[in-house]
């Protein structure tokens, strides 16, 4: 994340906001270790922050695609196979055995679909943060100024 004075900001704004989406994390297909290592890997801009009306929060995943193979390292060595399986259908994650067929080359061909479908599923994920931050933001009356502050560092 980058260290611009409009997200020094809303520190305070994305610790709230990290608790209020812990729930939305357990409904995703994401542990909360592969979602705290996708939100390393994101960073959040504002769009047209000169425009009131059309400024918005959006999350920039470019750098989520290098981290896409290392989340099924993440939930696999943290005691949670079972559940991840479960919550991803199975076929994309075999634990142990699947990682040992994917780093032989025998894991059937569907390693590019799977990183392609969790890498979707983290730029959707992500974006649902940034737009709920946003909404936080608004709510408590902090958007104006946050967006101001983005403007005026373009």
């Amino acid at each position: 994340m980058s260290d611009s004075p409009w997200t020094d900001r809303i520190v305070g704004a994305r610790m709230t906001v990290d608790q209020e989406f812990t729930s939305r994390i357990v409904e995703s297909q994401f542990s909360s270790q592969q979602w705290s290592l996708i939100m390393t890997a994101t960073e959040f801009e504002i769009e047209y922050p000169d425009d009131p009306d059309r400024a918005r929060i959006v999350a920039n995943t470019e750098k989520v695609e290098q981290i896409i193979p290392e989340l099924e390292n993440v939930g696999a060595g943290m005691g949670m196979a079972g559940q991840q399986q479960g919550r991803q259908g199975g076929s994309s994650s075999g634990g142990v055995l699947g990682s040992i067929k994917g780093a032989l080359g025998l894991g059937g061909g569907d390693g590019g679909d799977s990183h392609a479908e969790q890498e979707r599923a983290a730029e959707q994920l992500t974006q649902e943060y940034a737009d709920e931050l946003q909404s936080h933001l608004e709510s408590n009356g902090r958007w104006d100024s946050v967006r101001q502050a983005a403007a005026t560092e373009e």
